[in-house]
């Protein structure tokens, strides 16, 4: 089997290659990195059984290397080693291909299991983050639909509250009066299922992409 182990951290690389000695006692593994060494690493000689990579590698911080592994050697299972524990980042890894999502918190003997249950042609993500990402799922599938059973003028109505507008400032800024601001408002908090404007707010940040996850995803 030939494994490649894609990390931008020595002592980490040298880790993974010690638990991959362990799971996979015959394995010819390689090593890389950055995304420039990784496509030359998997570029050479046979294509790879298994890859072992790190999301936050120099050169692209994203799901890229991922969905290029994939692409160009789609008989290559690739199992991310991160420590990113969102489980939203899990749940996407999984949607671009990866086999098996190990957090680099996990115990020895756990990553040992999940390089062996991947390398069997199996998969492995952790049940308990994996169920994390499933509830976030639902949490933002049932935002989306009551927030899709606002009218447009309770939608901006809210958005403006949830921003700390006060309403005789969001009245003049939509040109409505005040009374119909008040009515807005308590008609758009009671299809969101929350009870004051604090609530909504907390609703309406789940719509912002934060500074990090977008740097992470550049």
């Amino acid at each position: 089997m030939r494994v490649l182990v894609a990390d931008d951290h020595p002592l980490f690389r040298a880790a993974l290659r010690q638990a991959l000695m362990l799971a996979v006692p015959d394995a010819d593994i390689a090593e890389a990195h950055d995304v420039e060494t990784l496509r030359a690493a998997a570029g050479a000689g046979a294509e790879p059984d298994l890859v072992l990579l790190d999301l936050l590698m120099p050169g692209a911080k994203s799901f890229a290397p991922l969905a290029w592994l994939r692409s160009q050697f789609p008989g290559t299972a690739v199992m991310i080693v991160s420590a990113n524990e969102d489980p939203d980042v899990i749940r996407r890894a999984r949607l671009f291909g990866a086999a098996g999502y190990v957090v680099k918190s996990a115990a020895p003997s756990e990553l040992i299991s999940a390089i062996r249950a991947v390398a069997d042609c199996g998969e492995w993500f952790p049940a308990g983050i994996a169920a994390m990402a499933r509830r976030a799922e639902d949490s933002r599938e049932l935002l989306a639909t009551r927030l899709n059973s606002l009218t447009p003028q309770q939608f901006r109505v809210l958005e403006l509250a949830a921003r700390g507008r006060l309403n005789k400032q969001i009245a003049a800024e939509l040109s409505i009066e005040e009374t119909t601001v008040k009515a807005h408002v308590s008609a758009a908090l009671a299809k969101l299922g929350v009870r004051n404007r604090t609530q909504a707010s907390v609703l309406f940040r789940e719509l912002e992409i934060s500074e990090t996850a977008y740097a992470r995803e550049r």
